[in-house]
């Protein structure tokens, strides 16, 4: 039961029209008014002076799509606010509607069946949504990308045969003399840098195609539309790293691990916090990403130990950083990837490192430490140390009790 508040509003929120109602805590029937109000700004401040007047202490919400957001932003410097997940409050079949789904809502907030979203802060808010644009941007560029690979498919242009990023340095400039009505293959694998690895027979096989003036023209305006998203992307980037100058130590703290860039490492604080003050423990954290078991239990058999769908943005980047970390050489990632690997399975191991690894990025922002990298050595020595516990074992087995000393005298434990 939430405690400290006695005068609550639920708002049932919808695109057009604000459905509430005040309650008091204690019995069946709380409700102790109701009202509708618009949710333009002249209906928000209407709403607002309607739960000043009714004394609210608390005001919860749905989750409704985006529509609850000009609501929060009106309210959050006046009251607590709580929002809910809308398949907390669910409605039985047949008994829905607006005012009692508002009042359904105030009651399971005293009772504490409720379970809230996580939002955050006005300054992280604008961090999340520089940063999700950013990853945005990016994927448009990977979707023209490919809309340029299969336009040089009909053109019988093989170009990414050739090269290992079509959007590289070397693709852009070939692209480029496509666009502009270049067609001799030989002028166009001299345009490709020495360190591609193909060679001049198999440049010029690959580019030895038919581009269309329609065709030409279209690669034009995907490579103008590439250019202008990875300026906006710089921009969005440089205004990021402005608004969170103040997070710097946070930032330069995260860096040290493999894997995580000063990129990757802003873009982590804009989604979970320059503390991560809103997550108690690393295993809430992680339960709020959806990195880790997840438990469906009936009858005291676990059906599916699935994770949940969690964060998608912090999912993503969590195993992108797991990803470079594992391929880190010498460092202590790459051996426990090594290790979880024989038994798991690639994906799994890989998934089991995204764990591990945002475990350490709540320890490092929450309590202030720095990482150290332990190399494979700790992994060899844990490992080494579980060897010889089975050996012991084993050797008890047949009634032989099993000392094991190194020869330079140090412990073994």
């Amino acid at each position: 039961m939430q405690t400290g508040y006695t005068v609550v509003a639920g708002i049932d929120v919808h695109k057009r029209v604000l459905m509430v109602v005040v309650g008091q805590a204690g019995g069946e029937e709380c409700a102790t008014a109701q009202g509708k109000f618009t949710p333009t700004r002249t209906g928000l401040r209407d709403l607002a002076r309607w739960l000043d007047e009714h004394d609210v202490d608390a005001v919860v919400m749905e989750s409704t799509a985006q529509y609850w957001w000009p609501v929060w932003m009106e309210l959050e410097t006046q009251w607590p606010l709580y929002l809910a997940q809308a398949r907390s409050n669910a409605a039985p079949h047949g008994r829905k509607t607006d005012f009692r789904d508002a009042a359904r809502l105030v009651r399971r907030f005293f009772s504490g069946d409720l379970r809230y979203s996580f939002v955050p802060k006005p300054e992280q808010r604008a961090w999340r949504r520089l940063s999700r644009t950013w990853k945005s941007l990016g994927e448009q560029i990977i979707e023209t990308g490919n809309e340029i690979e299969a336009l040089l498919e009909e053109g019988q242009i093989k170009l990414s045969c050739v090269v290992s990023d079509q959007l590289g340095v070397s693709g852009k400039r070939v692209l480029r003399a496509l666009a502009e009505g270049q067609s001799d293959p030989e002028q166009l694998a001299r345009l490709f840098d020495r360190r591609v690895r193909a060679s001049e027979q198999e440049r010029v096989d690959a580019l030895d195609g038919r581009l269309p003036a329609a065709h030409r023209l279209v690669l034009k305006q995907h490579l103008d539309r590439i250019e202008l998203l990875e300026r906006q992307r710089d921009e969005l980037q440089k205004c990021l790293e402005q608004l969170m100058e103040h997070c710097a130590p946070a930032v330069k703290r995260l860096t040290a691990v493999p894997g995580i860039n000063v990129v990757a490492a802003q873009h982590l604080i804009a989604e979970i916090g320059p503390e991560v003050s809103a997550f108690p423990s690393a295993g809430q954290l992680a339960s709020w990403v959806g990195v880790c078991p997840g438990r469906q239990e009936s009858a005291g058999i676990s059906r599916s130990n699935r994770c949940a769908k969690g964060n998608r943005f912090v999912r993503a980047l969590i195993c992108q950083i797991a990803h470079a970390a594992s391929r880190t050489k010498g460092s202590y990632w790459e051996g426990l990837f090594q290790r979880w690997q024989k038994r798991l399975g690639p994906n799994k191991a890989l998934w089991a490192v995204a764990h591990r690894m945002l475990r350490l990025i709540w320890k490092m922002l929450a309590e202030t430490v720095d990482y150290i990298e332990q190399g494979p050595r700790v992994l060899d020595a844990a490992r080494l140390a579980a060897r010889m516990k089975r050996l012991r074992r084993e050797f008890r087995l047949h009634g032989i009790d099993l000392d094991c000393k190194p020869i330079n005298g140090e412990s073994m434990a």
